[in-house]
Parts: C-alpha cells; sequence; structure tokens
C-alpha cells in the first residue's frame, strides 16, 4: 500500500454524501503528516522538521438554514449532530474533535453557519500521522468558507490547536495544525514552535525517499502519558529559570548549560530536560545538513533522536524499538526513529531512493515474523497543505497562504 489516495476515494464519499444528505457538496482536504526530527519539541517552543504526507482527510460541507452541524463519519458509519454552544460530551469520542473545531471558531466567527458534513479519511487512526490534525484542519477550513471568512492559515491552525488543547484535552503544540496547513509539496517544514515561522525545504525525492512504517499496535497510555511529558517538562524548566529569571522554556537552555545543577534534579526531569535540549541541536543540525543535501548525516541525527526518545524521554515502545533496529540493518537506509507521540503508532525511515521498494517489503516481512504484527509500510512523498477541490470550478483556495495576513476577517 502507498500512501497516495485510492483512486475511488472521493467518488465514494460523494456518492455517500448524496445518500446522506442529498445535494452536491463542496470538498474540503487537510493531510497528515510525519516529523523527520524533533519529537516533542512543539509545546517546548523548540523546532520541527516535519513533512505533510500525501494521505489526507476529507470534508464535504453544505450549507443548512440553521446553525445545526450534522456530521457523518465514513470510517465509523455513524451521523450525529450538535450546535457550536452545545456542552460538551462527558466522553472522549471522533466527533469531540469536530465539536471542538466549532466551539473554537466560533470565538472568531459567531455567525459560523450549520452545515450537513461528511468524513471521509485516508489518515489511519492512532498511527503516528496526525490523522486528528487533518481532521481539525479540514473541519475548519470548511466551516470558515461557508462563513465566507478569510482563511489565515495561522488563525486556523492556533484555532484547531485551541480545540484539541482546550475542548479534547489532549495538550499538544503546534506542529501538526501547521504542518497540515502550511505543507509544500517537495519540501520539509522548518517551524518556529515560538515564532510560528514556516520555511519550507526542498529534499530532493530523486535521491532519498520518506518510509513510514505503521507497527499497527497502540497503547493504551499514549494520551496520559503525553501530558504527563508536558507537564515534566513544564516543571524541568520552573527549576532552570530559578537561576535564569528571563527564561521561559526548555528552548531556553542548553543541555551543557544545565547538565550539573540539573543532577540534583529528579531522574525523570533530568531525562526530560536532557532531551529536549539535545533534540534542539540536533534539529539544527539537521537543517544545516538538508540544505546540504548531506542524508547521511540527517540519517545519523535521526538515530540518535530515537535514541534519546526511547532512553530519556521514555515514550517508545517494544514495537516501536524493534522496528527501528530491524530497519537499521536493511540495505539503504540512512535513518531511522519513532514519529508521533510515542507509545506505539509509526517509523519514519530515511531511504536511498533506489532501495525504497525493497527496504519496505523486507521491513515488513522481518517485522510481521518478529511481533506476528502485520505492519503498514508505506513510501510517502512530500505534499501540499490543505485546499478546496474544486472539480467543476477552475479556482482553487489553499490554506497554505501567506503567514503574514493574521485575521480571519
Amino acid at each position: 500500500m502507498n500512501l497516495q489516495a485510492h483512486p475511488d476515494s472521493l467518488a465514494r464519499a460523494l456518492d455517500e454524501f448524496r445518500r446522506q444528505f442529498g445535494g452536491e457538496p463542496r470538498i474540503f482536504r487537510a493531510p497528515g503528516r510525519v516529523n523527520l526530527i524533533g519529537g516533542h519539541l512543539d509545546y517546548n517552543e523548540g523546532w520541527v522538521l516535519p513533512i505533510a504526507i500525501d494521505r489526507s482527510c476529507y470534508v464535504l460541507v453544505r450549507r443548512r438554514n440553521d446553525r445545526v452541524l450534522r456530521v457523518h463519519s465514513a470510517h465509523f458509519n455513524e451521523t450525529l449532530e450538535f450546535c457550536p454552544g452545545d456542552s460538551r460530551p462527558s466522553s472522549h469520542h471522533w466527533s469531540t474533535y469536530v465539536r471542538g473545531v466549532a466551539w473554537s471558531l466560533a470565538r472568531e466567527v459567531p455567525a459560523l453557519p450549520g452545515a450537513n458534513l461528511l468524513i471521509e479519511s485516508e489518515v489511519p487512526l492512532g498511527s503516528g500521522l496526525s490523522s486528528s490534525a487533518a481532521l481539525e484542519v479540514a473541519v475548519g477550513f470548511a466551516l470558515l468558507s461557508l462563513a465566507e471568512a478569510k482563511i489565515d492559515p495561522v488563525v486556523l491552525a492556533l484555532a484547531c490547536q485551541r480545540a484539541e488543547n482546550e475542548y479534547v484535552g489532549m495538550r499538544c503544540g503546534i506542529m501538526d495544525q501547521f504542518a497540515a496547513c502550511f505543507g509544500r509539496r517537495g519540501c520539509a517544514l522548518l517551524i518556529d514552535c515560538r515564532t510560528l515561522a514556516v520555511e519550507p525545504l526542498p529534499i530532493d525525492e530523486t535521491r532519498v525517499r520518506v518510509v513510514v512504517a505503521n507497527t499497527m499496535v497502540k497503547h493504551a497510555l499514549a494520551s496520559s502519558e503525553y501530558n504527563i511529558r508536558r507537564r515534566e517538562c513544564e516543571e524541568a524548566a520552573a527549576r532552570a529559570r530559578q537561576s535564569r529569571p528571563s527564561l521561559r522554556t526548555l528552548r531556553d537552555v542548553s543541555w551543557p548549560e544545565i547538565e550539573s545543577e540539573s543532577r540534583a534534579w529528579p531522574e525523570n526531569l533530568r531525562r526530560r530536560a536532557r532531551h529536549v535540549t539535545t533534540e534542539i541541536s540536533r534539529v539544527k543540525d539537521a537543517v544545516r545538513a538538508l540544505r546540504a543535501s548531506d542524508f547521511a548525516s540527517l540519517g545519523r541525527l535521526m538515530s540518535e533522536s530515537h535514541e534519546s526518545l526511547d532512553a530519556d524521554y521514555q515514550v517508545t515502545s517494544p514495537e516501536l524499538n524493534s522496528m527501528v533496529a530491524i530497519a537499521r540493518g536493511l540495505p539503504g537506509v540512512l535513518g531511522a526513529r519513532m514519529t508521533g507521540g510515542g507509545f506505539g503508532g509509526c517509523t519514519v525511515n530515511l531511504v536511498l531512493a533506489e532501495h525504497a521498494e525493497s527496504f519496505a517489503s523486507a521491513l515488513a516481512h522481518a517485522y510481521e515474523a518478529e511481533t506476528r504484527h502485520r505492519p503498514d509500510v508505506t513510501i510517502c512523498r512530500a505534499s501540499d497543505g490543505a485546499c478546496e477541490i474544486e472539480p467543476w470550478k477552475n479556482s482553487r483556495q489553499s490554506a497554505g497562504g501567506s503567514p503574514a495576513a493574521r485575521s480571519l476577517s
């Protein structure tokens, strides 16, 4: 299987929309993402280096004459309806992300219209490829377009992050939503998670390919442990701030600067701080390597990132470590690491282009033989960010516009 859209995905979705709601919809898409390096740095206001992948979430939408949002999930074969001001559900549900986006956008656009929406996604759930952000951005883009509001990609991404932080309860950083909005074909994205600056960096896909390997395992503690890691980083930063009043996050200090004093900290805080500060250094080195097309160095840094995520951040899993270990023994691989929040999900591998197909096949067979889990190993391409698909019109609107525009009005 590859990460390209199934040719009949939209045809099926259109047929289903007509069955569910009648009429012809507008169509919006937003991509998933894979992070080459910069694990767990976004909520520490560091730098990350993701690519938007060529697998997307699609939202088909048609305006209603009331304020009701009626939403059908093709994956779950379930339909429900609500209004942006309705009370928050007591338990987590796939619709929580949609509700959260509507709740968040209503702050920016009080006259948010009602709509019928159908959701069809190619981004596998719980895989570490950011299916939630792809859904959020696609829904947000669709609702803002129906409201005829200005589409500012920065504001859209921040509104979707707010939905996940404050409504869903997942204290994620900004990387996933920014990747979904600002993706650029053939490029990785250098995102400064403090200033929100985005710089596309070309990646030569004739020389190297990005291979994503889904372990098909996701441990239940992932969400709770993610929030714990964020709290640990905040506590480590607070300790470092005692002698550095201007320090805001761990981004503002290097490991050599705090190595000595951190020996008096609880061991878990010391490890988290060591990962964050050394990972920031690795990202900076990775950017230099990518700009120089030094893919061997980029791959080495990716592998070092995984070791740090395993030993210091403690967010890997036996399956992720097995997948990485197998990958490192195969011809053509330059680097391998876990991607996403951890505790299962996917690895990302940088592979010489001429070895990509054989690497993907060998990795899948070896991993299944070792774990008895059949993985989904895919060769992906860097793709464009969110857009409206208008096959019956000559225009195309993209969310990846100028980040200088700050207002939806």
